[in-house]
């Protein structure tokens, strides 16, 4: 492990809830069409592992969107830069993200999702820092891993740099006092 990250979710704890949201969303969603829509990158690990503990039929696309453009700060403008390769017509669609902050990249994905169609539209994320709640954006969260404080994580697919997705924890990089 790298000397300048510390433990703050350990693996076990990430697998018990992830089982725990599984048999959730396996008990709301028998004899629905689901289909889980994964935000790349970081959300990888965690719908993976996810989909697995789901005890039904499953589908899943992926895409990604960016509101940061060459920056550090979001720009507040959400742009498709992978779109889904199927329609969500008719499908009971989770949103999978891996951590939500400002809320704005999910309140864009709900909106577009239901504009296409979907039958519904919930949201699951790993990691939730409402403390980084955008006041303006009205989002909820159904399933939800952890709530964290704001502190730049790493690990399970989230990242410094593009390093550290693939830890096996969720990590703090110390010093850090705000973050992903």
């Amino acid at each position: 492990m790298p000397d300048n990250i510390e433990v703050m979710i350990s693996e076990e704890q990430v697998n018990a809830r992830i089982c725990e949201l599984g048999r959730q969303i396996t008990e709301e969603y028998k004899g629905k069409n689901l289909h889980l829509v994964c935000v790349l990158r970081g959300a990888v690990f965690f719908m993976c592992e996810l989909a697995k503990r789901i005890e039904l039929p499953v589908t899943f696309d992926f895409m990604s969107v960016s509101s940061y453009g060459s920056g550090t700060v979001s720009s507040g403008i959400v742009r498709i830069i992978k779109d889904l390769e199927e329609p969500l017509t008719d499908k009971d669609v989770i949103i999978v993200e891996d951590i939500i902050d400002s809320g704005r990249t999910l309140s864009f994905l709900y909106e577009l999702f239901n504009t296409r169609g979907a039958a519904s539209v919930r949201t699951c994320t790993l990691l939730d820092k409402p403390s980084r709640r955008d006041p303006e954006i009205s989002l909820e969260v159904d399933y939800r891993g952890f709530e964290v404080e704001d502190k730049f994580v790493v690990g399970w697919g989230m990242d410094y740099d593009q390093r550290y997705r693939n830890l096996p924890f969720i990590g703090v990089i110390k010093g850090s006092e705000s973050g992903n």
